[in-house]
């Protein structure tokens, strides 16, 4: 690994060391830009999370490590739902599963979108997260319509700390649906924050905001102390 006091630092993926480069030494333009090379194994990736970071690159380039400075975040007990999507909810018209079509979520938050995201879920990327939710460390919310899969969400647990990766749908709020049911179980199962990793409008309105990264770590090494996955998300 690249000693020098700036970043990106380069990692060998044949090094059997899965520690990071100290995320203050991340690079501000583009913003959070620490670490290039690696692998996506489940150690690595644990490493990372623990330490405030993750990969996000496209296929046609190496393993890329970010670790943004401010972080979004979203505490639980402080989620906001509109009444428009309340009244969405009320209609009751869907169902909600947890970790049922892992691997379906992930395939399906890849698709191209308007918007250009998505596609940097490549398929090495969703071979990884699948080997964490085998493990028991990934986690995905389902939103069915008719039995078919309209919208989910899927991300990583922590100790109390959720790091939400992507979500999709195919219907008009099922990607919203998804949110609220994924940040309403994670309270009622203590966890105590949700990464949304950068900013965007989409997850604003659920009440997220910004902390520096300073706080960020901080409060990993409060509430991911014990590293494992010990409050999971149960299946329906």
């Amino acid at each position: 690994m690249n000693n020098a006091r700036t970043g990106p630092f380069w990692i060998n993926p044949d090094d059997e060391s899965v520690e990071f480069p100290n995320i203050e030494l991340a690079l501000r333009d583009p913003d959070g830009l620490l670490a290039i090379g690696g692998d996506l194994s489940p150690a690595r990736l644990i490493s990372a999370y623990r330490n405030g970071i993750f990969p996000w690159y496209n296929e046609d380039q190496p393993i890329l490590w970010w670790s943004p400075d401010p972080r979004a975040v979203l505490f639980p007990n402080q989620l906001h739902v509109s009444r428009s999507l309340q009244k969405e909810m009320a209609k009751n018209d869907y169902t909600v599963t947890i970790n049922t079509a892992f691997q379906r979520v992930m395939e399906a938050c890849a698709q191209p979108r308007k918007d250009g995201h998505g596609t940097w879920i490549t398929a090495a990327m969703i071979e990884a997260y699948c080997r964490l939710h085998t493990m028991g460390f990934a986690h995905s919310v389902e939103i069915w319509h008719g039995g078919e899969l309209s919208g989910g969400i899927y991300g990583v647990g922590l100790g109390r700390v959720f790091f939400g990766e992507s979500m999709f749908g195919r219907r008009t709020n099922a990607s919203k649906l998804a949110f609220v049911h994924l940040v309403r179980r994670l309270h009622d199962s203590n966890y105590a924050l949700l990464d949304c990793q950068v900013h965007s409008a989409h997850v604003k309105r659920f009440g997220a905001g910004f902390i520096s990264r300073k706080e960020f770590t901080g409060l990993l090494k409060q509430w991911c102390a014990s590293g494992a996955s010990n409050i999971l998300l149960s299946g329906e």
